[in-house]
C-alpha cells in the first residue's frame, strides 16, 4: 500500500511539471524580428502614458492587464518596460554609494593632511552617492515608440 502511495505522489509530481503553464510578457520588435520574454512574478520598471514610473514584481491578471505591487496597469498604457533584477540593483547601488563614500573620505582626509586641492574629490564622491541612492538600472528598456509591442502569452514549461 505504501509503494502505491509513493508511486502515485511521484506520478502526480511528474504530471504537474509536464502540464504546468506559466504566463509571461512577450516583447516583440516586428522590424528586426527580435523578441524578449519576461516571466510572471519578475521585477520590472515601467513608465505609463500618464507619466507614472512604477517598479516592482508584476503579476498577470488577464490578457491585457498586469498588477505591479497591487496596482493594475493595462498593456496599452505602458510606454516603456525594462527588467529590474534585485541583485543588479543591490550591486550597482552599493558600488556607487561605497565608491562615493571612499572618494569623499579620502578627499577630506588628503585635503586636511596633504593638499587642499584634494577637496575637489568630494564633488564626484557626492555625485556617486546620489547616483547610488537613485538606484541606476543599466538594463535595456523596450519603448513602444521604437516599435516594441507587448503581449501576454502562456508559456509551457
Amino acid at each position: 500500500m505504501t509503494t502505491f502511495r509513493i508511486l502515485l505522489l511521484l506520478g502526480l509530481l511528474v504530471i504537474n511539471q509536464t502540464w504546468a503553464q506559466e504566463q509571461a510578457i512577450k516583447i516583440i520588435n516586428p522590424a528586426s524580428g527580435k523578441d524578449v520574454i519576461i516571466k510572471d512574478n519578475k521585477r520590472i520598471k515601467i513608465r505609463t502614458t500618464d507619466g507614472q514610473k512604477i517598479s516592482g514584481r508584476f503579476k498577470i491578471v488577464d490578457s491585457n492587464t498586469i498588477f505591479i505591487d497591487d496596482m493594475p496597469v493595462e498593456l496599452m498604457d505602458i510606454l516603456e518596460i525594462k527588467r529590474n533584477p534585485l541583485l543588479t540593483s543591490i550591486f550597482t547601488s552599493a558600488f556607487f554609494i561605497y565608491g562615493g563614500a571612499l572618494a569623499v573620505g579620502f578627499g577630506a582626509l588628503i585635503g586636511v593632511l596633504v593638499d587642499t586641492s584634494a577637496y575637489y574629490l568630494i564633488l564626484p564622491g557626492a555625485g556617486m552617492i546620489y547616483t547610488g541612492i537613485k538606484s541606476p538600472n543599466f538594463n535595456r528598456n523596450f519603448k513602444r515608440d521604437k516599435n516594441w509591442t507587448y503581449e501576454i502569452i502562456t508559456k509551457y514549461q
